[in-house]
């Protein structure tokens, strides 16, 4: 993340476009708006794409994109692009499997599966395909995060890197790789949660699962929307 970048995070900060959008604005002349998913924690949240967002606190950080998972509805397995990082000055530390869950529209908090569950499932292979295509850039980092770090909590047979049930999170290291989570039911459309526990605090990732609707109305009023989300946390500020 550059000095430009870093700014506009400030700038946009406290904020994530990841909630439902009101198409009736549209049709006049008021702004398009949003209403802003509250995360229950301290922490900042931004969005740097349709499908890529970011929150953080003064302790940890993680981004995560998911235009896979927005495609893939109904399937009962979801793929997000994860990046994770702890801030300037904290301590090390060592990520779990455990500190890594995901909360459905319905309220249920669904754990990372093991890795012998990944494996035998028939569906990732496809997913893994798709995310060839379909992906946004999440190489959104604070500046000290300059050292590349792969997250491989999940790695196939033929991979010669093991699977870790630990991770170390250092500040310099920019950490990025792959989360799957076993939804029962499918992916539906809705409000969704990444929830990565620190060693102090908890980091909660806001994204929505769009209906078409919604991501065509968002897309077309991305300029407009960033805007009035801007002018609302410089109003608080």
């Amino acid at each position: 993340m550059n000095g430009k970048h870093l700014l506009s995070v400030v700038i946009v900060g406290l904020i994530s476009l990841g909630a439902p959008v009101d198409p009736a604005s549209s049709q006049t002349q008021q702004p398009p708006t949003v209403a802003i998913p509250q995360p229950g924690v301290p922490q900042i949240m931004t969005m740097e794409a349709n499908f890529v967002r970011a929150a953080y606190n003064r302790e940890g950080y993680a981004i995560l994109g998911y235009q896979v998972a927005n495609r893939s509805l109904g399937q009962e397995w979801m793929l997000l692009e994860v990046g994770l990082t702890i801030r300037d000055k904290v301590p090390n530390y060592d990520l779990t499997r455990e500190a890594l869950s995901l909360e459905t529209p319905d309220g249920k908090t669904l754990p990372l599966p093991s890795v012998s569950e990944y494996r035998a499932e028939a569906s990732i292979p496809g997913l893994q395909n798709r995310a060839k295509v379909q992906r946004d850039s999440i190489n959104y980092f604070p500046p000290q995060a300059s050292r590349a770090c792969a997250l491989t909590f999940f790695t196939d047979l033929t991979s010669r890197v093991l699977p870790l049930d630990k991770m170390e999170l250092s500040p310099d290291r920019a950490c990025l790789g792959r989360l799957y989570f076993h939804v029962p039911g499918g992916i539906k459309y809705g409000q969704h949660w990444l929830n990565v526990k620190f060693a102090q605090s908890l980091v909660r990732v806001p994204f929505r699962i769009l209906t078409k609707e919604e991501e065509k109305f968002l897309s077309k009023n991305y300029k407009s929307i960033s805007k009035q989300v801007e002018d609302a946390f410089r109003s608080k500020s």
